[in-house]
């Protein structure tokens, strides 16, 4: 499948995910997984899900701006730039916000996130 297709699936399928039910997001990570969210380390799919499903608001909406990526290593992994804004409910103005993954092969020929870095971007 090509490349920039397979991100923006990716993409699309996380977001989709993290806005309608973020526990879901737990069968694409694993134990060697880590998150970096606003300079925050956590590693491992539950330690990870446990974070994301405890922020504080309820309901959000992704909306994505840009999608780029690039091969990363010989094993066929992909490094995915995302960057957006996030609207939460109850506010009027949307943040903007930036993420990126480390996408690595599985064995059963889909993808897991190895690393995930996140960022609300300041003006």
């Amino acid at each position: 499948m090509d490349p920039d297709a397979l991100s923006k699936a990716f993409v699309e399928h996380y977001y989709t995910l993290f806005d309608a039910n973020r526990a879901a997001l737990a069968n694409l990570y694993q134990e060697s997984s880590m998150l970096t969210f606003e300079g925050q380390k956590i590693q491992g799919s539950q330690s990870i899900v446990a974070k994301l499903t405890s922020l504080p608001f309820q309901q959000c909406q992704h909306s994505i701006t840009t999608v780029d990526c690039q091969p990363s290593g010989p094993v066929g992994g992909m490094l995915v730039f995302v960057s957006g804004n996030l609207q939460l409910s109850g506010e009027q103005h949307a943040l903007k916000f930036s993420q990126m993954f480390h996408l690595m092969p599985t064995q059963q020929g889909s993808f897991y996130v190895l690393n995930d870095i996140f960022r609300l971007n300041y003006a």
